[in-house]
């Protein structure tokens, strides 16, 4: 086991004195020889070295595949599509990988978890985008399809395993001492060494029970390093192209065509009217491109007003916020501090970390969340602060938290 340190700054709510304290880590162990391990394969290039590292080391290497393609996007075969999560190309994904599992001698599943992804991450993404939100559908799909429904399908399949391991670029870490004065130590996420590559802010809300059997056997691999090695190997993934959207933007018109649309209006923000939009779903706050509004200077996105059915552009220099409020918060072992803390923020997964204070928020009257809120003050103004995306807290690559992201200020 790798320990490591991290000093983090607290303060006491409500007054605002801040002290600092230092927290150790313990690495967990990945799976040793002998352990039965399911591996989660997509035919891509991480998932297959990864079930060749772990057979390496004298592991019991199961591999499952999930099924998420329905078919109810009609395809236009003269289109050619990138690779994506929610395609048709999931066909020749399956095929590869069991080729693959024969060739290595593995034994292999592929499990249909179909209606699962339609429920939480397909209607999810409709239905925040029709509120005028954001999302990051990634999230879900970790959240309650990765790292949830395929691990239903598997123990209906009565698969008994000691781990279950992806080829995600992040680590499993565990406090060597109980979390804020309690005596909980739970899993927690940690940044791979490939900070380029880490994958951290897509799987924050997987919960800590759940953590207690996955591993990451490429946390300390720089991609580079994978490439070779899948090289070296002869792993035919190696060549292949990464996939990189949840679903191609040309099929997005059809993912919406179960409502129509309704225009509305776009507006300054002193409410002048600057033009029609073709539905709020269409629009993501700081989009600049494809508003079909006349300027003579760029305008970008500002706001969504879901209620009154409004796109509200603006300057750039307007898109900066000096803090937001989030809910739906998850905490490492469901254990939340009791006062607040200072970290750093993701507020989308392209985003530098942002030095934050992060304090208990009490709801003004009217005001409504789906859960604890919490303020989230940045340290210096960040663009483009999105609700429905995530704000996730770290320190020094540990992740103490993160929420969906509910409004700005």
């Amino acid at each position: 086991m790798a320990n490591f340190y991290i000093t983090f700054y607290a303060c006491s709510y409500p007054c605002y004195i801040l002290y600092y304290f230092t927290m150790k880590y313990i690495e967990e162990d990945l799976p040793k020889a002998g352990d039965t391990v399911v591996v989660g394969l997509s035919g891509g290039v991480d998932s297959t070295l990864t079930a060749l590292l772990l057979k390496d080391m004298g592991c019991k290497v199961i591999g499952v595949t999930m099924s998420l393609w329905d078919g109810k996007i009609k395809v236009d075969e003269a289109k050619t599509l990138r690779d994506s999560c929610y395609s048709p190309k999931e066909i020749d994904d399956i095929a590869s990988c069991k080729k693959f599992c024969q060739e290595e001698g593995f034994e292999y599943h592929v499990i249909d978890v179909k209606d699962e992804y339609h429920k939480e991450v397909l209607e999810y993404f409709k239905a925040e985008y029709r509120a005028g939100r954001t999302p990051n559908p990634c999230i879900r799909c970790n959240r309650y399809i990765k790292f949830g429904a395929l691990h239903y399908g598997i123990k209906k399949l009565n698969i008994d395993f000691d781990y279950f391991c992806t080829g995600h670029y992040a680590k499993i870490v565990r406090p060597a001492e109980g979390l804020y004065g309690t005596d909980s130590k739970p899993c927690m996420i940690a940044s791979a060494m490939d900070q380029s590559k880490d994958q951290t802010y897509f799987i924050y809300r997987v919960p800590s029970s759940v953590l207690e059997k996955v591993r990451f056997p490429l946390a300390n691999i720089p991609k580079s390093e994978v490439f070779r090695m899948a090289r070296e190997k002869g792993l035919a993934a190696a060549d292949k192209e990464e996939s990189q959207d949840f679903i191609p933007e040309e099929y997005f018109d059809q993912l919406f065509s179960d409502k129509p649309a309704l225009p509305g209006d776009i507006i300054d923000l002193d409410g002048k009217v600057l033009g029609k939009h073709r539905g709020i779903e269409h629009y993501t706050i700081g989009q600049r491109r494809g508003l079909g509004v006349s300027s003579t200077r760029p305008l970008y996105v500002h706001s969504i007003d879901a209620v009154n059915n409004l796109v509200v552009l603006a300057d750039n220099s307007d898109l900066n916020s000096n803090g937001l409020i989030a809910d739906e918060f998850v905490w490492p072992g469901d254990v939340e501090p009791g006062e607040c803390i200072d970290s750093c923020v993701k507020i989308r997964l392209a985003s530098r970390p942002v030095q934050a204070k992060v304090e208990p928020y009490v709801p003004a009257e009217g005001e409504s969340f789906k859960g604890k809120p919490w303020k989230i003050t940045f340290e210096s103004p960040q663009r483009a602060v999105a609700p429905g995306q995530s704000a996730v807290l770290y320190k020094d690559g540990v992740i103490l938290g993160g929420g969906i992201i509910s409004k700005t200020f």
